[in-house]
């Protein structure tokens, strides 16, 4: 099918740009990062283009089932990424981004590929509406957990006095506990607007809002803890190390909500 080949390129583009990106971050010299984001473009427009062609050929937007889940969210995890960029100019992000996108895409590809018929009582708007609130939520928190790490390294070499290639292309401390703020406050209101439309959905297709479903439960237990997060951050001053911790630990939960879930749990509520 025409979708899987721009899939395809898009993974072999996302794979370029990474080796391009771990390339630069390691080199003692100025590479072309005019090429690394022309490769990722590439990658991009690939990848939006094989999501057109498969949500005209399946009638749906195409993310009811963990393949097409875990595609649209490498896609979602490159669109953050550009607008960061766009914002801050922090190119070294790309260094950390791309690997993650391109285990994602391939972990994907791994999965059946083929377009299955949604069940009748599932089809309605609010199915992607949902999911697309969701996985973009599920993105904004990734640059979180990603600006979280970048922190951890920046300070360990600023404690250790280890002034190496990676510390001089890292950006400041400030910078990256702005990100990590500024990501997660984006990615709050999606995911609060993912679990609402969800619960919409719900109602729909299963006659109640709210069932405790595995993934129901589990969205509700990271809502709580990124809520926590931002409050902890506005009045009690959790910044800096004590944020970039909390970020990287709800990417843990975001992970396990958005697929472990569907792996370890039975329920209504999780992809085919």
């Amino acid at each position: 099918m025409l979708n899987i080949l721009f899939f395809k390129i898009a993974l072999v583009a996302y794979f370029i740009s990474t080796a391009s990106f771990l390339y630069q971050l390691m080199s003692r010299r100025e590479g072309p990062k005019r090429f690394s984001f022309a490769i990722t473009g590439i990658g991009f427009l690939s990848h939006t283009v094989a999501l057109i062609i498969r949500t005209i050929e399946a009638a749906h937007i195409p993310i009811t089932n963990l393949h097409e889940a875990m595609s649209f969210f490498s896609w979602a995890l490159v669109l953050a990424f550009l607008l960061v960029e766009y914002k801050y100019r922090i190119y070294v992000l790309g260094s950390f981004v791309l690997p993650l996108t391109f285990i994602s895409l391939i972990s994907s590809s791994a999965l059946p590929m083929e377009i299955k018929m949604l069940d009748p009582m599932l089809q309605s708007a609010w199915l992607g509406v949902h999911t697309v609130f969701a996985i973009m939520g599920a993105a904004a928190f990734s640059i979180a957990f990603l600006a979280g790490v970048m922190y951890l390294l920046q300070e360990w070499f600023l404690k250790s006095k280890r002034f190496n290639i990676l510390y001089s292309k890292l950006p400041s401390l400030d910078i990256l506990d702005d990100l990590n703020y500024r990501a997660i406050s984006f990615g709050f209101p999606l995911l609060t607007l993912g679990i609402i439309t969800g619960s919409i959905w719900a109602e729909y297709a299963w006659g109640t809002y709210w069932n405790w479903d595995p993934k129901q439960t589990w969205s509700l237990i990271l809502w709580l803890f990124y809520a926590a997060m931002l409050h902890s951050r506005l009045s009690a001053g959790w910044r800096g190390k004590k944020a970039a911790y909390m970020a990287i630990i709800g990417f843990v939960g975001v992970v396990f909500t958005f697929v472990g879930v569907n792996l370890l749990l039975q329920g209504k509520h999780i992809f085919a």
